[in-house]
């Protein structure tokens, strides 16, 4: 009796032994086709984007997509340079992230350093509903209070600036930079703040000299993913900088730097403005494919850094 006993407990350990290879081979497949199927939409879009583009590329010329400062697809003389929209994108995104970056790691840092659990379990979610709130609440509220703010403040007959689109997806890239960055501040080892304090170090000097620098590489992959986050916005930009057509750049004092305080267009507000209207099969339409390829190889690069950063903080860490 015994040995048939010690029999049917190995066969059902067998059993569940075969059920868990099984569960585990299903699960690992099911994740890497996700992972496949991920990628081949990403592949699919840029492949898209690329194959629509072609014959805009084709007939104006990449150089002058690139390069050129006039665009005016419906002009007699039409012109197809993409220059002041890239630019206009790069300096609106630029100047978001100098008003995020600081506002952002400071906020993680007092979070995850300073206040205690009961400030933090209330500001962290109340910022986390920043990151839901619609981008077009955004971009009345920009309408209805920034842009005359700016006007007033800066003597200008109208708000609707780059400066006023930076301010706002300042805002909007923040829930991003304060959450990654407290999640790479928490992960810092505490043996770390432990051993600064033992050597006489104060609070202050432990954040600034160890627990920062220690986390470094998550607070930079936070900022590359802020900083991606303001260059894909569309309906905030679209309402907020103006939509003009120029260089965003002015001289001062004989140094060319970018301009604030005047009205300029991003790759998503042309593409947003002109796809409705535009003539299907025109060369106009198949221009606004270019711009998106331009805008998705943009966002795909500073993903790419925020990953590389990420990593090598991980393998660093390790």
């Amino acid at each position: 009796m015994a040995k048939i006993s010690l029999s049917k407990r190995s066969l059902e350990l067998g059993k569940c032994r075969n059920r868990q290879y099984w569960r585990e081979w299903f699960v690992l497949r099911g994740l890497t086709l996700s992972g496949l199927f991920a990628i081949a939409i990403i592949t699919f879009i840029l492949g898209f984007l690329i194959k629509m583009g072609m014959p805009a590329i084709s007939e104006i010329g990449l150089t002058e997509f690139l390069l050129g400062k006039r665009w005016m697809p419906t002009s007699p003389q039409p012109g197809y340079g993409a220059l002041p929209q890239v630019l206009g994108t790069i300096v609106v995104a630029v100047g978001a992230l100098v008003i995020a970056l600081p506002w952002g790691v400071s906020t993680a840092l007092y979070l995850s350093e300073i206040a205690n659990s009961r400030v933090r379990n209330l500001l962290k979610p109340m910022l986390e509903v920043l990151a839901s709130i619609p981008s077009v609440v955004f971009g009345f509220i920009a309408l209805v209070v920034v842009a005359p703010a700016v006007a007033s403040v800066f003597g200008l007959s109208n708000g609707l600036t780059a400066l006023t689109g930076a301010i706002m997806l300042g805002v909007m890239a923040l829930p991003t930079i304060t959450s990654i960055s407290e999640d790479a501040l928490k992960a810092v080892p505490n043996d770390y703040r432990d051993a600064a304090l033992a050597l006489g170090a104060d609070d202050w000097q432990t954040m600034t000299k160890v627990t920062l620098p220690a986390a470094k590489s998550g607070i930079v992959a936070s900022i590359m993913l802020g900083f991606g986050r303001a260059v894909g916005e569309t309906m905030t930009v679209l309402m907020a900088t103006g939509n003009a057509i120029r260089m965003p750049l002015k001289e001062y004092f004989g140094v060319t730097l970018p301009d604030y305080l005047s009205s300029v267009r991003t790759l998503t507000a042309t593409i947003a403005i002109e796809g409705s209207d535009v003539p299907w099969g025109s060369l106009h339409y198949h221009s606004l494919f270019v711009l998106g390829a331009l805008l998705f190889i943009l966002t795909f690069i500073i993903n790419l850094i925020a990953d590389i950063v990420l990593n090598k903080g991980i393998k660093g860490g390790n």
